[in-house]
């Protein structure tokens, strides 16, 4: 699939694999919205790629077609790529047996909203503004990389809600794609393992602690780049017979229960 001289809405795209992602599409000749609550990164990301920003919360549909918008005023539409989401860390049960400290059940659905519900949110409406371009000599018309995490298959103590949501990003790719071929628009799935980003912070003991987690990866024994998760990215978009797949991308790691 040609992605030059299109465009392409990428969420989370103020910082880290949204951002990564960002740049190597605008390195493809891509005009990429970069849509994210962040105003100040999104707005310097967007000016420094020649891109623009939107800002949009993911489970609203009026601010996520005002995105697609935004991309389809650049160039017809072809790519979406979904890396917003957030992470809860929270034990099933309480110490203390009662039922008060059991997990608290609207940040469970928080997380389901943002992570699953939000990025179904964008599939569904950038599909349908890719269903509108001319099609490609393989009557294709988009492609869409959604972004789940090991954890959906490797779910460690605490995880129940970021396990769940990214479970059922990954349980959406095929029939997602099936229900999309009928407009020639392909869907794919990353499952990144530890990628270093800015969630981990900056300084002696940010780098000594993910020193320690890159010591527990198979090999190589390092933290993942963002870079090495938008190229994937970008392969999965352009490589026209790639549909249907959830992809690890973790140097063979497998999550210990903690």
């Amino acid at each position: 699939m040609e992605l030059n001289n299109t465009s392409a809405v990428v969420t989370g795209g103020a910082s880290g694999l949204g951002e990564a992602t960002a740049r190597e599409l605008s390195a493809r000749g891509v005009k990429v919205v970069v849509a994210d609550l962040n105003d100040e990164l999104g707005s310097k990301v967007a000016a420094e790629i020649g891109g623009a920003y939107a800002h949009c919360d993911v489970t609203n549909t009026e601010q996520v077609i005002a995105a697609i918008e935004a991309a389809v005023a650049m160039a017809p539409l072809w790519s979406a790529v979904n890396c917003a989401g957030i992470g809860w860390a929270t034990r099933t049960v309480g110490k203390d047996g009662e039922y008060s400290s059991a997990h608290d059940l609207d940040l469970y659905r928080k997380v389901i909203e943002i992570n699953l519900v939000g990025t179904f949110n964008v599939c569904r409406l950038a599909a349908t503004a890719m269903g509108k371009n001319t099609p490609d000599v393989d009557n294709m018309r988009g492609a869409l990389v959604n972004t789940a995490s090991v954890a959906a298959e490797d779910g460690q103590i605490g995880q129940v809600a970021y396990s769940s949501s990214k479970g059922g990003v990954v349980g959406l790719t095929l029939p997602l794609a099936r229900d999309l071929a009928v407009v020639g628009v392909r869907a794919n799935c990353i499952l990144p393992g530890l990628i270093d980003t800015p969630i981990y912070g900056t300084g002696p003991q940010s780098d000594e602690f993910k020193a320690r987690l890159g010591a527990g990866v198979l090999f190589p024994k390092r933290l993942g780049y963002s870079s090495e998760f938008a190229t994937l990215a970008v392969e999965l978009l352009s490589n026209s017979y790639m549909n249907a797949e959830s992809i690890r991308l973790d140097a063979g790691i497998r999550m210990q229960p903690k």
